[in-house]
C-alpha cells in the first residue's frame, strides 16, 4: 500500500503506487501545500496523508484533477481544507460515485483483496467545495481554453486549469513553474484510458493546449512521470 517518492521540481513531489499504477501529487509553498488528488478509499487516503504529513505540516489545499474514484474518494483524509475541482466534477461525483463504488469494489473482491474492496464499499467521498472560476484569465497562457484558479502557496502560484475536454468532460490539470500534473489526459505505461465519459475527438487538442503552457514535466494519473515529446507521441496517437 506505501507509495514512493519522485522529485520532478524544487518542492515538487509525485508519489507513486503500484496498485492501479497511480501517480499523485505535492506542492509545498512557504505556507500552505497542495495536493494533487487523494487516492482510492478512506484507506488508501489516509496513507497518502500521513505521508504528506511526513514532508509538510503546513495547512494544505486540494486539486482533483477529475471525478473517478482512484482519484478523489480518499479526500476525507485532507479535510478541513479548500477541495478545488471543475465544476463538472462535482457533478459526476454526485451522479457516479454509488455506481464507481459497486464497480470497483467488486472488482477488488474477484481478485481476493477484501480489505481494499471493504474499503471502497465504506467510503463515501467528499464533494469538491471550491469550482474553477467561470471566466478566463486574461494573462493566462490559454485564456480563450480555460479559466485557471490561481492559487498563492506562500513564494509560489499554481494554476489549476481546464485545458479541454479528453479522458472527462472536466479534466483539470495543476501547472506549477515548469511542470504540470495531467491527471488522466496522459498516462505512461499504458495507452490512455478510452471510457464512456471520454471526449475523445476533442483530447488531441486538449493535450496541444497542456502542452502550450511549455512543460518540462508531465506528471501522468498513473506512471512516471514523462517529457513533452512522450505526451506529443500520446497525443499524436490518439489523433
Amino acid at each position: 500500500m506505501s507509495g514512493r517518492w519522485i522529485e520532478v521540481g524544487d518542492g515538487v513531489l509525485a508519489r507513486r503506487y503500484a496498485e492501479l499504477d497511480l501517480t499523485v501529487g505535492l506542492v509545498v509553498g512557504a505556507e500552505r501545500a497542495l495536493v494533487v488528488d487523494t487516492r482510492g478509499d478512506v484507506r488508501q487516503g489516509a496513507e497518502w496523508a500521513a505521508a504528506v504529513r511526513a514532508v509538510t505540516v503546513l495547512p494544505l489545499v486540494v486539486a482533483i484533477t477529475h471525478a473517478h474514484f482512484d482519484h478523489c474518494f480518499g479526500t476525507a483524509a485532507f479535510l478541513p481544507c479548500p477541495v478545488h475541482a471543475h465544476p463538472a466534477c462535482r457533478e459526476a461525483v454526485l451522479a457516479t460515485a454509488a455506481a464507481q463504488r459497486a464497480e470497483w469494489s467488486a472488482y477488488y473482491r474477484e481478485r481476493g483483496d477484501a480489505a481494499t474492496a471493504a474499503a471502497l464499499a465504506g467510503t463515501d467521498p467528499p464533494l469538491p467545495d471550491h469550482p474553477l472560476p467561470d471566466h478566463p484569465l486574461p494573462d493566462h497562457p490559454l485564456p480563450d481554453r480555460a479559466a485557471p484558479a490561481v492559487l498563492d502557496l506562500g513564494g509560489r502560484t499554481v494554476a489549476l486549469l481546464h485545458p479541454g475536454r479528453g479522458h472527462t468532460d472536466h479534466d483539470l490539470v495543476v501547472h506549477v513553474d515548469d511542470v504540470v500534473f495531467a491527471g488522466d489526459l496522459v498516462e505512461q505505461g499504458a495507452p490512455p484510458s478510452v471510457g464512456p465519459d471520454s471526449v475523445v475527438a476533442e483530447w488531441p487538442a486538449t493535450l496541444d493546449a497542456l502542452l502550450a503552457l511549455g512543460p518540462r514535466v508531465v506528471v501522468p494519473g498513473h506512471g512516471d512521470p514523462v517529457e513533452p515529446e512522450f505526451v506529443a507521441a500520446q497525443r499524436d496517437g490518439l489523433r
